[in-house]
Parts: C-alpha cells; sequence; structure tokens
C-alpha cells in the first residue's frame, strides 16, 4: 500500500501522468529512513533535511507539513502494510503536473512508500573508482534530489564489474561519496570524509557519526578534500548511510583492508542510537 498525499491506497491506483515533473524533470526530493519498531531513525534530522531540501528547491511546504504531520504520515504508511519489524520508508516530495522547465506552481505532492528491511553486512565487500562521470561540487549535489542517473550508471559499472560498490568523484577529480552514502577513511587513530563543499550527499548518518567521533577521547575527524591516491594509504575504509548504518571495505583495487576499527565503530553507534 502506498501513502499518496496522505491517502492509503494501491500501487495500482496511483496515477502518475506524463506531465508529472518528478518523472519528466527530476524535479523532486525524497528521504530514505529505516524505522526499527515503530521508532523512525533520527526523525528530526530526516525532517529537517526534507525541509531545507524543499526550501533550496523553491518548493512550497503545505502549511500543516509539520514533524508530527510527517511523523503520523509514515507510520501510518508502515501499518497500512502491516510491517511491525524494522521498515525501509522512501519518502517523495514533488512539485505538482505542468509547466515545462518553468512549473506552473511550486505547490507540491508526495508519496510515502514502505517495505520490510533486513540488514546484513557484506563481507567482503570490494570497492573501486567510477570515472566516466563525476559530481559537481556545489550545495545541488549535497541534497537528494531525484537526479541520480551518475548513481545508476555507476551501478551499472559496479554489476558489470563485480564491484560492491564504487566511489564517486567530483569535477575537481576529489573523493566526493559511494554510490549509496558517505564514506570515511581511517588513519591510524584518525578519520577523514569529504567536506561538503566536495559535493558529498549531506548524510544523516554521516551527521550523526561525525557528531559521535568529536566527542570520542580515542578518534579525531576531518572534513577535507581527498585524493584518490590517499584511498590506498588508509589503513581502514568504511562507507555509511541511513540503512546500513556502517558497511567495512575489505578490498580497494589490490589492497586489502582490515576492519577491525570500523567494527569497533559499528558498535560504537548501536550504543549511542
Amino acid at each position: 500500500m502506498i501513502n499518496f498525499n496522505g491517502a492509503i491506497c494501491a500501487s495500482s491506483e496511483i496515477l502518475i501522468t506524463k506531465d508529472n515533473r518528478a518523472f519528466r524533470y527530476g524535479d523532486a526530493v525524497f528521504e530514505t529512513l529505516k524505522v526499527i519498531d515503530s521508532n523512525i531513525q533520527f526523525l528530526e534530522d530526516h525532517y529537517f533535511r526534507l525541509m531545507a531540501s524543499m526550501h533550496l528547491l523553491r518548493m512550497e511546504v503545505p502549511m500543516d507539513f509539520n514533524l508530527e504531520f510527517f511523523e503520523n504520515e509514515i507510520k501510518k504508511t508502515i501499518k497500512a502494510n502491516n510491517i511491525d519489524k524494522i521498515a525501509r520508508v522512501r519518502l517523495t516530495v514533488y512539485r505538482k503536473d505542468g509547466g515545462f522547465f518553468s512549473p506552473l506552481t511550486n505547490d507540491i505532492d508526495f508519496i510515502i512508500e514502505a517495505v520490510p528491511l533486513k540488514i546484513n553486512i557484506t563481507v567482503p565487500y570490494v570497492l573501486d573508482l567510477y570515472k566516466d562521470f563525476y559530481i559537481q561540487a556545489n550545495l545541488l549535489s549535497t541534497i537528494k534530489t531525484t537526479n541520480r542517473i551518475i548513481n545508476v550508471l555507476g551501478s551499472v559499472f559496479a554489476s558489470e564489474n563485480g564491484f560492491d560498490n564504487c566511489i564517486l568523484l567530483n569535477h575537481h577529480k576529489h573523493v566526493a561519496e559511494v554510490l549509496n552514502g558517505n564514506i570515511f577513511l581511517i588513519k591510524k587513530n584518525h578519520i577523514i570524509t569529504p567536506a561538503l563543499e566536495e559535493g558529498c550527499i549531506n548524510g544523516i548518518y554521516r551527521k550523526k557519526i561525525i557528531e559521535s567521533i568529536t566527542e570520542s577521547d580515542v578518534f579525531t575527524i576531518e572534513e577535507t578534500q581527498i585524493s584518490p591516491f590517499e584511498i590506498q594509504k588508509a589503513d581502514e575504509i568504511f562507507i555509511t548511510n541511513t540503512i546500513q548504518g556502517i558497511q567495512p571495505v575489505t578490498q580497494y583495487k589490490k589492497k586489502k583492508f582490515s576492519n577491525e576499527t570500523s567494527l569497533a565503530l559499528k558498535e560504537l553507534m548501536k550504543e549511542v542510537f
């Protein structure tokens, strides 16, 4: 069952017209959330990131689209799909039909989808570099729009070559992110990750782990520029996203990595969250 503008209905009842702006122009933003036993993980962070994204894209936020509404509609969708354990939820907001590049209105529609979720840490986990196309290092790249064609092409490349994931570079040829999240490099007790100015997604889990490591007495963390050459110099690599949490990387090109620190950080995050 799908939540369309607050109404629960079968997916076959949702009419996406040829004028749908998410379809025609990628004029949409989305949030992917994890819900455990009806507890929406990082609820406020997701809500405020969505609001910031909508404002950046000049979308009109409805008066009733507050945090309570956001939470209730997600939980209503989960209940309608009879999911009682862990759910993966996607909320997509897009401008209403009409217009060409210039929209006829800034009013929005939204769709919420929910499916059961099983989390598994993949071992081994092989990472490589995707260099056919580059992310622009600007503010627009940091928000989750539905313009994800580079991620799609990178995923096809990874599948064709037997990789679990690929690193995406920005137009300065610096490391930006991976196909489905953020990347962190560990060098002894120092952890580095691309700065938002490098064009990486402003990930919720990225934000949380930076906050936790900043308060740690064991590790230091730095948001900075990262050259692809630095990847093989790292002691460990891990990637993050809201659904998976921390995924250790075991191999990049011919170099193999341990994952003791990454797994320890994963346990630390479980304790924090």
